[in-house]
């Protein structure tokens, strides 16, 4: 294996596994779906400003790598060329499903007044919930894609 993919794969590994963590990290954390409802869009609200700011260049990055491993793994084979770019597939489906379905659902929390919030908040927040469950999916999936194929294409 070329020093070129090995380097490219850890650096996949390390930005797809901080960017799968730090979506876990809603769905392991269910206490906060106990918060009352002000409290709640306080947080999706502070949430919404760091996530903004750390993810896109985290994600564009991770894209970034992930075609360069991808298109150093077709001499490779068929396993690490196929697992390489499912994992790119995979990441590029959550920045769809982010701009598409949460970051929408983002901007009509954040405009709330989290002591005036709308009679159907908790029906937007189960939406955003729904949505953020397949994206988590899909990251830690892509992650596992990494995992495996460096794992197994080690020669």
């Amino acid at each position: 294996m070329s020093l070129a993919l090995a380097a490219s794969r850890m650096v996949a590994l390390l930005l797809v596994g901080l960017y799968a963590g730090g979506v876990v990290f809603v769905v392991l954390a269910p206490s906060v779906a106990r918060l009352p409802g002000p409290a709640y869009v306080r947080y999706w609200q502070a949430l919404n400003v760091d996530y903004g700011r750390a993810m896109p260049p985290l994600l564009l990055a991770g894209i970034a790598t992930l075609i360069v491993v991808t298109a150093l793994s077709w001499r490779r084979g068929w396993f690490a060329l196929g697992v390489s770019a499912a994992a790119l597939i995979m990441v590029i489906l959550t920045v769809v499903l982010t701009l598409t379905g949460l970051e929408p659902l983002n901007r009509v929390a954040d405009a709330w007044n989290p002591d005036l919030l709308p009679a159907d908040w908790q029906e937007t927040r189960r939406r955003w919930l729904n949505l953020h469950l397949v994206r988590t999916a899909l990251a830690l999936a892509a992650f596992a894609c990494l995992i495996t194929v460096q794992a197994f294409d080690r020669g």
